[in-house]
């Protein structure tokens, strides 16, 4: 158990350092973009907050069909860590994605398709998180989690396809045809999700691991004697 207890700080640390590794790809071998010049890398961190957000989401929902068929705590669990991990990476994909925007379409904001459906989902998994926060029975409050949790994840497949389905001046880097990145940049942005993959697990696994010591001092909590 004590070794386990190493592996969420394990992968925070090797995420930080590959991720920070990851800086001289970003500023040393991936090109500079010729339009808009230095403030393009911000794409490099944008992207990785982006997809990982995402996936947290996508756990959400796994986690919600899971407690529904089994009842388990520990998916419920799973699927508070997600949904804060998730709301944390996309809100900071917003912030990166104003200022990139600032420059590349020169105003912080637009009510495009892919930033209207992520600036929406985001107040879902929000709205969520307020819900986890109330205080009702807690099998209750599981079991409407559980479904809010399932119905909300149909915003995060329009977040990812409303590029390419609606007319959206986005960019869709690894779909583009006549365009998109150079190989360079290919690889330095891989990098970039792939580290920043192994901070985000060792995050979500330590929030895990947090809600399930929190619910273990309930239970021992509600099991000492009254005195």
């Amino acid at each position: 158990m004590r070794s386990l207890s190493i592996v969420p700080a394990m992968l925070v640390l090797s995420g930080s350092l590959t991720f920070a590794c990851c800086q001289w790809l970003i500023y040393s071998y991936a090109p500079t973009e010729a339009t808009m010049g230095l403030a393009q890398k911000i794409f490099y961190i944008h992207l990785p907050l982006a997809w990982w957000a995402l996936f947290s989401f996508f756990l959400v929902f796994v986690g919600s069909v899971s407690y529904l068929l089994k009842r388990t705590p520990g998916a419920d669990r799973l699927c508070a860590a997600a949904a804060e991990t998730g709301v944390l990476l996309s809100g900071l994909a917003l912030v990166t994605g104003t200022l990139w925007a600032r420059k590349a379409w020169g105003v912080w904001w637009t009510w495009d398709p892919r930033l209207t459906t992520t600036l929406i989902m985001w107040f879902i998994y929000a709205g969520y998180l307020v819900l986890r926060g109330l205080n009702p029975p807690p099998q209750r409050k599981s079991l409407v989690c559980a479904v809010v949790g399932i119905v909300a994840f149909l915003d995060v497949p329009l977040v990812f396809v409303s590029a390419r389905i609606w007319r959206s001046i986005h960019p869709a880097v690894f779909a583009a045809k006549g365009g998109g990145l150079e190989p360079e940049m290919k690889l330095t942005a891989l990098g970039c999700v792939v580290s920043f993959g192994l901070f985000w697990a060792g995050l979500l696994w330590l929030r895990k691991r947090q809600l399930d010591l929190y619910d273990r001092l309930d239970t021992l909590a509600s099991a000492a004697p009254q005195q």
